[in-house]
């Protein structure tokens, strides 16, 4: 019901500014704010209702749509914008709410094995399919997968200390963002690496959404995917490390997954903690992900958040594309933001799962410094790789590299190294989508000014001018 409610204020809004642009929209705006008004009044109790105050308040749906008005509601935003420290949770509270991970999995990994890996006591019938009833399996390609670990199961078992063991293992490194910046081309070339493992799904979203029950963004939480059902993703690597262990040899393999959500998505701790609606969450993904592997690596690849929202527009919209579509949704999220600003702090705006549920494209998404601090409030800087889509396209030899090192793989033959960098760009925009042409160029303006303090603070953060997206690093 809720996603139904979105969609149909969605559909109304949409119409509302198609039919009635600049001078011409507040001739009905009244009318329109007014039903739009009580529309909102209703759903974001329903969105939201444990909450005591409203997302929305009724300032945000005053009309005027001209550009200065939209120039200046996005400078207004900029004034807001201040950068503050959160509360880093202590290691103890993210344990306290994952017990059961914290039971299942060790705090020290096997010595002789590059990858987290570790032998987990195997209890209750050996006899019967351990990946039977896993949630993954719903996909055709995760199924047949399943089906062929099944048939090997039992003679992968170990008998120590007379009790049955199976190797279980997690990724070494994570490809946690963002969306429509590379993730998959990235994906793609490492699988080429002869010591990288990346076994389907690309993207288990577990961390931030399967393991509350989300199953889509923006739905309201179902079947929680257990910790075993994600272990069981990685059985086919462990397989490999296994067979090293028995020749009594290390490991050098490593896996990792990819899952674009990761860096970004916080949304669903909304349903699990009795809150206001202007509260920061109090923990993280990347605490519990700290809590249980401190010593991980990541990789951020990273886009013009201009062009990040567009391209994710286009991706992820279905029906009436187009920039003038484009614009108007622009508008429309920069107003919600702005109103969000007005009652709250920015951190609380950027987790605000309600506002970002609600907001017709994904403004929050290209706020890369926000995330990032707080990947830095617990994980060393040495331990993030932050790059841009714009260099790794520019020179892949050099990206992948750049990679390489970082995850301490061996170096390439030259025959190998020109095979993973002369494969064909993965994910690129679909035809039809690139015959609807740029962006409105006041979208542009507008947008550029939304993210310029943004790509500011990450430029300073990672000390590099490029950062700002702004054409002076790439014509130095």
């Amino acid at each position: 019901m809720n996603s139904e409610f979105v969609s149909s204020v969605g559909h109304l809004k949409v119409n509302h500014v198609t039919r009635c642009r600049s001078s011409s929209c507040v001739r009905c705006s009244k009318v329109c704010g007014f039903i739009l008004l009580l529309i909102f009044i209703v759903g974001s109790y329903m969105l939201s209702s444990e909450r005591k105050t409203l997302l929305f308040p009724p300032y945000l749906l005053e009309e005027d749509l001209s550009e200065d008005a939209l120039r200046d509601a996005v400078r207004n935003i900029a004034t807001k914008v201040k950068f503050e420290a959160r509360r880093v949770p202590d290691v103890s509270e993210s344990i306290g709410l994952e017990k059961h991970m914290f039971s299942v999995i060790p705090q020290h990994f096997l010595p002789n094995v590059k990858n987290p890996c570790w032998f987990e006591e195997l209890r209750g019938n050996v006899s019967e399919d351990p990946y039977r009833s896993n949630l993954f399996g719903r996909s055709r390609q995760i199924q047949l997968i399943f089906e062929r670990l099944s048939g090997s199961f039992r003679q992968r078992l170990r008998r120590h200390d007379g009790k049955l063991q199976r190797l279980r293992c997690l990724p070494y490194f994570y490809i946690i963002g963002q969306p429509k910046c590379g993730t998959t081309d990235l994906y793609e070339r490492l699988k080429l690496h002869p010591d990288v493992r990346l076994t389907p799904p690309k993207e288990p979203h577990w961390w931030t959404r399967k393991r509350y029950g989300i199953i889509i963004s923006g739905e309201r939480p179902h079947t929680r995917f257990p910790l075993d059902h994600y272990l069981d993703l990685f059985d086919p690597v462990a397989i490999q490390i296994q067979q090293s262990l028995l020749g009594n040899s290390s490991s050098g393999i490593i896996t990792g997954e990819a899952s674009a959500s990761t860096m970004w998505d916080n949304n669903a701790w909304l349903y699990f903690h009795d809150n206001s609606t202007w509260a920061e969450p109090p923990s993280l993904v990347l605490d519990s992900i700290h809590a249980l592997q401190p010593d991980a690596r990541f990789i951020a690849i990273l886009r013009d958040p201009v062009e990040r929202l567009y391209s994710d527009y286009l991706y992820f919209g279905t029906v009436n594309k187009s920039a003038l579509d484009f614009h108007q949704k622009v508008c429309e999220s920069l107003r919600m933001f702005d109103g969000c600003l007005r009652d709250a702090g920015l951190r609380a705006c950027v987790y605000n799962g309600t506002l970002n549920n609600a907001m017709t494209v994904r403004l929050q998404v290209g706020l890369y410094v926000v995330f990032l601090l707080d990947w830095l409030s617990v994980f060393s800087r040495d331990q993030l790789l932050v790059l841009r889509l714009e260099d790794h396209a520019s020179n892949l030899t050099l990206s992948m590299s750049r990679i390489f090192r970082f995850l301490r793989l061996a170096p390439l033959s030259d025959q190998r190294q020109r095979q993973i960098s002369r494969r064909p760009a993965s994910n690129t925009r679909h035809a039809s989508d690139r015959n609807l042409g740029p962006m409105q160029t006041i979208t542009r303006e507008l947008l550029t000014l939304f993210y310029a303090p943004f790509n500011q603070k990450l430029a300073e953060v990672l000390r590099d001018e490029s950062f700002t997206w702004d054409g002076r690093s790439e014509h130095a």
